[in-house]
């Protein structure tokens, strides 16, 4: 029959198929089992020779370096809802102070912008950065315009910041990462930590293959790959660059620190630095002073170190048609860009593993070729067996023993692959998921074919591989509930509850006093009490106001605040309740600075907004270096003499305290500083020993003509109680310096 002489021919045709196959799957299973050589064979070196002459480096030691400054750059298109998320949870979770989050917003996406400001109002270290070009451009586009706003906010607040920190707005970050990065980024040019996907349900296998893929690629890939090539490709987040690092990128470029062409300006940007010299690291760092995954969450097979590491976790797209769009920007980034960009490289080893990047383009056929080849075989298999009288053909594999031997050896890396992926998968997710990643591999492997399908025709689509559009896909981040609400502003609220009126608030905001901001300006014109700028500020913030008497403090309570966190918080301690202690403040403590004071003390901590003045004449009082005598006591002598009398006490010393300017507002309402730098500049102040005064002049913020002149504005702008009791006719006139007055 025709159809038995074609289908003989069709199986001819199959073989040779097969065999093409055949031998470049062994190609690559080769290829593969070379990586799992190198890195059991330096696991094992590592294990019986270097850590029993070198000890392992434990978390406390990261805790050694001061705090640098460094900036997370995060692009955000369409990020509606997940900015105030990512800053809350970096707030409450990141052990680490001295950072500023930028986002880069696109000025035709007003909401995102919209959901940024409110962010902006709550947490002064994230700052909104719109970029010149209307969205989507690429995202590298994004993180120039943003990397412009850091240069520009450094030369404007005088910070210099040392790691520029890629991150997406659905990040979840450990608790040491940036601890991590300080640690480094004064030796490392590049450091990229592991990144870890979040699980969903167990059938969810297209976002589950995701998790496969990283725990295998930064559980042992990458590792290997730094150790041969000193090469490691930035993963798009979780990468740290040095401050040298990110100028020679500019330098580079022409002004441009990131390629604008490239869908993958992370993989990029590896290549780029390697080529200048730069040191590169790929950081496996384990915390082991906890679980991060509970012991009744604790899974079988888990790895306690390996389950530990710091990294990023995020979850990846859930969906078919979003995870091939993804993968497709990373193949034309990474195979049809990168060898477009960089070519091949004089290293043999790095050229190697630049293969090992762009040998996917051809895998990616291969193996759903192979999937499809098993799935015929079986069908003619099956076929047979439920028709016993049907024709028999000779096997496609019949009579071969070297494809015999091909097919044994493929049978056997197979083998080695799964097992492999079970012990990567398994030691940081436990022994199901290690055990389900099999049947996944066959999912992954019809994402990868359709995600390069896909690129193949958008890059035949353009005609060039730089032209396709930045494609961005959209992520899911873990719920933490509450919602982020823009403040009123403060004098709306003034007007509104009746403490002034519009007319004398515009009159106050044009004459409002040099050297003060614009609520201290109207208390000390008589214009508004303590009391009343107090209340608005803690309805604004959302906590109580409280009158505090510093002097009625217990000591134990004092010290149960260290000077060095009273003073560079400027906050007080008022009382314990409930185990949670309880702190007084004249101003918004954002909630990184209240989640610093949290862990340097070791307990739950609040505050309530104290009357303009009440905790800076406590911290003078308390904590000061340098110990003014008690002012109170000047006036309890002069109603004991007679001079007043004692029921103008009261008022006096309110007008006293309400009076009080400290030298960072000083500075700040001059536009000496910034306030959200000058918060970062206190973080160094805190080690330095010195007044705050001469620190800033050594750091070369301030000039000493300038600190002079704000010590001399200061000393004029707060009365002593002696010149208060002058004005009342009850004292002489003091005999005092500006400088003596104002310590």
């Amino acid at each position: 029959m025709w159809w038995l002489d074609a289908f003989s021919t069709y199986l001819y045709g199959l073989g040779v198929v097969v065999t093409v196959i055949a031998l470049l799957m062994l190609l690559s299973g080769l290829d593969d089992l070379f990586i799992d050589i190198v890195y059991w064979s330096r696991r094992l070196w590592k294990s019986l020779v270097v850590y029993r002459k070198h000890e392992h480096t434990y978390y406390h030691e990261l805790y050694r370096p001061a705090e640098k400054p460094l900036a997370i750059m995060v692009p955000a298109w369409h990020e509606t809802g997940v900015i105030g998320h990512m800053a809350e949870l970096a707030a409450t979770t990141l052990d680490y102070e001295n950072y500023h989050i930028f986002v880069g917003t696109y000025p035709n996406d007003a909401d995102t912008q919209h959901d940024v400001d409110e962010v902006c109002v709550r947490f002064p270290n994230v700052h909104k950065v719109v970029c010149a070009r209307p969205g989507p451009t690429s995202k590298a586009d994004c993180l120039n315009n943003v990397l412009d706003a850091i240069l520009q906010f450094e030369r404007r607040a005088h910070i210099t910041f040392e790691g520029f920190i890629l991150h997406d707005a659905e990040d979840v970050v450990c608790e040491l990462e940036l601890r991590l990065f300080n640690f480094l980024v004064g030796r490392k040019d590049l450091i990229q930590i592991p990144v870890y996907p979040f699980e969903r349900q167990w059938n969810n296998f297209t976002s589950l293959h995701y998790l496969d893929e990283f725990a295998e690629l930064h559980g042992k890939d990458v590792p290997v790959r730094e150790a041969l090539a000193g090469q490691v490709p930035s993963a798009g987040v979780g990468t740290c660059f040095s401050r040298r690092a990110v100028l020679a990128l500019i330098e580079d470029g022409n002004g441009i620190a990131f390629d604008v062409q490239s869908l993958t300006e992370d993989y990029d940007i590896g290549l780029r630095l390697k080529t200048r010299g730069m040191a590169e690291i790929f950081v496996r760092f384990p915390v082991l002073r906890y679980r991060r995954h509970p012991i009744h969450e604790s899974h079988v097979g888990q790895s306690w170190r390996e389950s530990n590491v710091i990294c990023v976790r995020e979850y990846f797209p859930d969906r078919l048609t979003t995870a091939v769009r993804q993968k497709s920007r990373w193949i034309i980034g990474i195979v049809y860009q990168g060898y477009r960009t960089h070519g091949w490289k004089h290293g043999l080893v790095l050229n190697y593993f630049l293969w090992r990047d762009r040998k996917g383009a051809i895998n990616n056929f291969v193996s759903f070729a192979a999937m499809l080849v098993l799935l015929h075989l079986i069908m003619i298999w099956l076929l047979q067996l439920a028709w016993p009288a049907a024709p028999r053909f000779v096997s496609i594999f019949e009579g071969q023993p070297w494809f015999d031997s091909i097919l044994a050896a493929n049978v056997a890396l197979m083998g080695n692959r799964m097992l492999q992926r079970i012990i990567f998968v398994s030691g940081y997710y436990g022994l199901k998921q290690g055990l389900l990643s099999i049947p996944r591999l066959l999912w992954g492997n019809l994402v990868n074919f359709l995600a390069n399908w896909r690129a193949i025709r958008q890059i035949i689509q353009y005609g060039d591989p730089h032209r396709v559009a930045w494609d961005k896909t959209t992520h899911d981040f873990p719920s933490l509930g509450g919602e982020n609400h823009a403040k009123r502003s403060l004098d709306e609220m003034l007007v509104a509850n009746g403490s002034v009126s519009a007319t004398q608030l515009h009159e106050a905001e044009q004459h409002r006093i040099d050297g003060l901001q614009l609520g201290s300006s109207m208390i000390h014109r008589g214009l508004i009490t303590a009391e009343q700028l107090a209340r608005p500020i803690a309805e604004q913030i959302g906590v109580a106001c409280e009158s505090v008497d510093s002097a009625k403090l217990p000591h134990e309570l004092i010290e149960a605040v260290p000077a060095d966190v009273a003073l560079h918080y400027a906050v007080m301690p008022l009382r314990v309740d409930g185990g949670t202690l309880v702190l007084a403040s004249e101003a918004y403590v954002d909630p990184v600075s209240l989640a610093a004071i949290a862990r340097r003390l070791e307990r739950p901590v609040r505050y309530v907004i104290a009357h303009k003045g009440q905790v800076t004449v406590g911290l003078r009082h308390w904590y000061a270096h340098v110990r003014e005598h008690d002012p109170r006591h000047l006036l309890d002598i002069a109603a004991h003499c007679g001079r007043i009398d004692g029921e103008r006490v009261p008022a006096l010393w309110r007008d006293y305290v309400s009076q009080q300017v400290m030298l960072g507002e000083i500075l700040v309402a001059q536009g000496h500083l910034d306030e959200v730098a000058f918060k970062a500049l206190l973080l160094s102040h805190a080690r330095s020993g010195q007044p705050l005064g001469e620190f800033l002049v050594a750091q070369g913020v301030i000039s000493r003509e300038t600190l002079d002149r704000m010590l001399t504005l200061q000393a004029a702008l707060q009365p002593s109680i002696a010149a208060l009791l002058e004005r009342e006719g009850a004292w002489p006139a003091p005999r005092t310096t500006p400088a003596e007055r104002a310590a």
